[in-house]
This record gives C-alpha cells, sequence and structure tokens, in this order.
C-alpha cells in the first residue's frame, strides 16, 4: 500500500519524571522519526495539565526544525479560539522563513483545556464581540495570504515576513462540517479519529472534503506497536473519553467523568450529559497494525495516517515507532 505515515506527539510526562525530560524526549522521537523516513511530526497544544507538557507547540516546532533536516513538523494544533489570527501568522511566517518547506500551521477548534485555563488564555478578548471560529480561521488565511479584503476593519495590517514557501495549513476536526469548512477556505483536512472513531461519522467527514475538493484528507488516530499483541495492548490499556454536552451547546471531549464535572462546574452550568466514548486503538504487532491501516487506506482513500502513540513511556514509544516504521515506511534505516 502507497501512503504516507506521520507523527503526533503530546509530550507526555511519565510518572516520576519531568516536563523537561518530557521535552527531551520528544526530540529524541523526532529526530528518530526523521531518520525513520516519517513524513510529519506535528505537537499537540493543552493547557493545564500536569501530564503534558506539549503547551506551546510554536516554540517546540522551532526547537525541532533546528535539531532535524528534512522531516515536516507543525502544530496539531494552535487552538485558534484563544489568539489572534494576525499573530498566529507571524508566528508561523517566521517558522517557515527560518526552514522553508518543513513547516505546517496546522489548527483547531477545541479548548485544549478545563474553563479555568480558557479563561485566562481569553482574559483580555472582548466578551461583547466573541469570534465565530470560522471567521476567525478566515481572517488568518487572510493574513497568511496577503489578502485582507479592503473593507475589512484590519485591511493595511501585514503579517510579516514573507516566507521563501508559506506554511502548510491544515484544519483538524471531527464532524463533516469542519471538512466543508475547510475545504471552503482552501485548508486541507485532518479528520481526527482518536477524538471521534464512529466509522459512520469518519466516512461522512471524509467523503465530504474529497467530494467539495477532489484532495484526499489526513486521518489522524491511535496506533500502538510491540513485539505481540498481548503486549501492544498491555501498555496501551484501555483508552477511554468522557463526550461533554452543556446546555449552552458546548461539547468537549475529556478523559474522565470527574473532569466533565470540573469543566461544567467551572463553567457555570449545571445542565449537562455526559456520554463514553470508547476510542479504537489499533494495537498489535507491526504486521497486524499495518494490516489495519492498509483496509482503512483502502476503505476511505487515505494518503496519509497521523499516528499518536497512546503510551507515556518513552522506551516503548520509541520501540513502537520503530517497528511500525520497519513494516511501513520505505526509507527505514537503522
Amino acid at each position: 500500500m502507497s501512503y504516507k505515515l506521520s507523527l503526533l506527539e503530546k509530550s507526555l510526562i511519565p510518572a516520576g519524571s519531568t516536563a523537561a525530560e518530557a521535552l527531551h524526549r520528544t526530540t529524541q522521537l523526532a529526530q528518530r522519526a526523521e531518520a525513520l523516513g516519517y513524513h510529519r511530526f506535528w505537537l499537540n497544544e493543552h493547557h493545564g495539565n500536569e501530564q503534558l507538557a506539549g503547551v506551546a507547540p510554536e516554540i517546540l516546532i522551532a526547537h525541532l526544525l533546528a535539531r532535524t533536516s528534512s522531516i515536516r513538523v507543525g502544530s496539531g494544533g494552535v487552538m485558534l479560539q484563544h489568539y489572534s489570527p494576525f499573530k498566529v501568522a507571524e508566528t508561523f511566517k517566521v517558522l517557515a522563513s527560518l526552514a522553508p518547506g518543513r513547516v505546517d500551521l496546522g489548527v483547531g477548534k477545541a479548548p485544549g483545556g478545563l474553563p479555568a485555563t480558557t479563561r485566562a488564555l481569553q482574559s483580555r478578548h472582548d466578551k461583547a464581540k466573541p469570534a465565530a471560529f470560522d471567521e476567525q480561521l478566515a481572517e488568518l488565511g487572510h493574513f497568511l495570504d496577503d489578502t485582507l479584503p479592503e473593507d475589512h476593519p484590519l485591511h493595511g495590517a501585514l503579517a510579516r515576513p514573507v516566507p521563501p514557501v508559506p506554511p502548510g495549513r491544515i484544519l483538524l476536526g471531527g464532524s463533516p462540517g469542519s471538512a466543508l469548512t475547510a475545504a471552503r477556505l482552501g485548508w486541507d483536512f485532518c479528520y481526527a479519529g482518536h477524538f471521534n472513531g464512529d466509522p459512520a461519522n469518519v466516512t461522512r467527514s471524509l467523503q465530504a472534503y474529497r467530494d467539495a475538493t477532489g484532495r484526499s484528507p489526513l486521518l489522524a488516530l491511535f496506533a500502538f506497536v510491540a513485539d505481540t499483541q498481548d503486549e501492544a495492548r498491555r501498555l496501551a490499556g484501555p483508552k477511554q473519553m468522557i463526550k461533554l454536552h452543556l446546555s449552552t451547546g458546548q461539547s468537549v471531549n475529556l478523559p474522565t467523568q470527574e473532569a466533565a464535572a470540573e469543566f461544567a462546574r467551572a463553567a457555570g452550568v449545571a445542565d449537562y450529559r455526559t456520554e463514553v466514548l470508547t476510542p479504537h486503538v489499533i494495537a498489535g504487532t507491526a504486521e497486524q497494525v499495518r494490516a489495519e491501516l492498509d483496509e482503512l487506506h483502502r476503505r476511505h482513500g487515505v494518503d496519509e495516517f497521523l499516528v499518536e502513540m497512546p503510551v507515556a513511556d518513552y522506551a516503548a514509544r520509541l520501540a513502537s515507532i520503530e517497528l511500525l516504521a520497519g513494516a511501513l515506511v520505505p526509507a527505514a534505516v537503522n
């Protein structure tokens, strides 16, 4: 099968370790992924989580670009609701000028944290003029392209510098609506299968993007490889997620029922419901994981998988990317 493999990294902090050690291991993983022939290495954005060191993907991107030479490095993704589109455009134009042709701007819609961190990130926002996500994404695209309409209130503001090759732009989402937003605004699309693996929704979302653009979307998913299937399943463990639905219409994915209750309390919402999601983790030997990816490639026409490995232990993650590369990546080296 002919498709690309990429990695999505959270900089997990194992028990007894530190954020500094986790970020050092992220650097080592990126360097090894490059040597093994992976196409991209993306960094998550999360806030206020003691188990995750990946708070500022733009900083990690610059760090990894300086320590690699060919692999694409990007965000998976910048949580745009917190930031000025102008500043995001400036930041990624600088990154793309530092490493032309190697930078990806992946954008996500989620808050990436609990309400307290969201309030802190948005404490200077104008609460009277909340911006719709689609409007923010369109504005970001205009700043990247220098195409802000003359009647736009920010017309005349130019995001600089102009890189030799603009950053790739990818919207991460989990619905046909997100797919169509990406298509309408000219962005690539990555379906977040690690958050919403419902087969029918996967099919509708990927097909919506393909029908609208004629291009193949990316598919993000959980996968983990070990020498035996039992070992892979033991290390990956049962994966469960809680989808919180607030009466305000907002929904968010959280790790536990306790976290969902805390999110609702902090948001000041007493009326809510939760549903338990069991994201699919492709766990097994390299051959077994390859067989599942081959089937997804055949079924959906996906040309690139973005793999997140839900295991904190560094040695196990390193072994997993090496085993997977040995089975799938033609350029893999020892």
